[in-house]
């Protein structure tokens, strides 16, 4: 680094997945300053996320849980904490303006926004174009501080916290799932931030997937996704577990670590088991912003499928956001069954084990 700064700031203040394929940021910046006290400025929501990581001394709220904090409270309070830099990964006018405001005196953020005169290090790149992964657009932003970034696309890791493993295996306990089963992950959710395979298809999926031994079905959701859950859970049928929004996300981190595979839609759930090192296949809408290229799981342990002989970014995914996807419709039940079953004949014990 061209500038041994001692007080840095990382805003990060959207979502789980975005928050995941930050945190390896945090460790190139440690890296590069070992002395720095590195701080994040993240939403209350993700904390179990980042609390505890090894590369983070320090964390900043942008919200209250519900609302965020006013304008000028945020302002005085990142003005108290004497940042000498702050990188924007998350940019954000009303963000950049408050740092500005607050006197960080090296602002570090993209070139393409109206508002990126605020910004007095800036990086050209468009993350729509999504030429390369979000973890590289991240990594990135530390050029210009005189990081070296090259071959740093290492993947991001989670840590599981004992007592919240404690406390998922007592809830798996509660619902009854045994202790010798090979649980999978079915998360059919994305909280639109993608186009979804259909509850149907998980459906169909977690009915098949329950037929093969000792294979216990989880279908996990977050608030406002009951609906799509039990959706899938009629199909899937009763001896699949639905779990809406019942964990933390260190007790999800803890729940996909014990668990043989996860199956998702592309979201934070599928960067968090890949973080704990569980295998995961990922459904991907072939829609320029969204596509595997950008928010691909970052593991050796995984398994892609895309639409098939659909166009990029069709209109009828961009402007008509139908209830079922089309393109999304192509990818076949039985292809995906087969490479969970690929990914399960490798999975010899339980991860359920005391």
């Amino acid at each position: 680094m061209e500038h041994q700064y001692r007080r840095i700031l990382i805003v990060r203040t959207d979502r789980i997945g975005d928050v995941v394929l930050t945190l390896p940021v945090a460790k190139v910046l440690r890296e590069n300053s070992p002395q720095a006290h590195i701080a994040m400025l993240i939403r209350r929501y993700t904390t179990k996320l980042v609390e505890g990581n090894r590369c983070v001394n320090q964390i900043l709220y942008y919200d209250n849980g519900e609302q965020p904090v006013p304008f000028f409270t945020l302002a005085s309070m990142l003005r108290i904490e004497h940042f000498d830099v702050v990188i924007h990964i998350y940019p954000r006018f009303r963000l950049a303006l408050i740092t500005w405001l607050a006197g960080i005196p090296v602002r570090v953020g993209t070139g393409y926004r109206w508002y990126s005169f605020l910004f007095n290090k800036k990086v050209y790149e468009h993350r729509k174009d999504a030429t390369k992964h979000e973890l590289q657009y991240n990594l990135n932003l530390l050029k210009v501080l005189g990081c070296d970034v090259e071959d740093k696309m290492a993947a991001p890791s989670l840590e599981v916290k004992p007592d919240a493993g404690e406390r998922v295996k007592g809830l798996l306990e509660h619902l009854g799932v045994p202790r010798n089963s090979k649980l999978v992950i079915l998360h059919p959710g994305s909280g639109g931030s993608a186009r979804e395979w259909s509850a149907g298809n998980f459906g169909l999926l977690g009915k098949q997937l329950s037929q093969l031994p000792a294979v216990k079905v989880l279908i996990t959701g977050g608030k406002g996704e009951q609906k799509k859950v039990d959706d899938v859970q009629a199909v899937a049928g009763s001896s699949a577990v639905a779990l809406v929004d019942k964990l933390s996300l260190d007790e999800y981190a803890a729940l996909a670590s014990m668990s043989s595979l996860l199956i998702a839609n592309s979201t934070g759930t599928i960067h968090i088991a890949a973080a704990v090192g569980t295998p995961v296949i990922g459904l991907y809408p072939h829609v320029a912003p969204m596509t595997v290229e950008r928010w691909g799981p970052i593991t050796d342990r995984k398994a892609i499928f895309a639409p098939k002989n659909k166009p990029l970014d069709c209109r009828k995914c961009i402007d008509q956001c139908l209830p079922v996807c089309e393109c999304m419709e192509s990818i076949a039940v039985e292809e995906v069954f087969e490479a969970a079953k690929r990914f399960l004949a490798d999975t010899t014990d339980s991860h359920l084990s005391p």
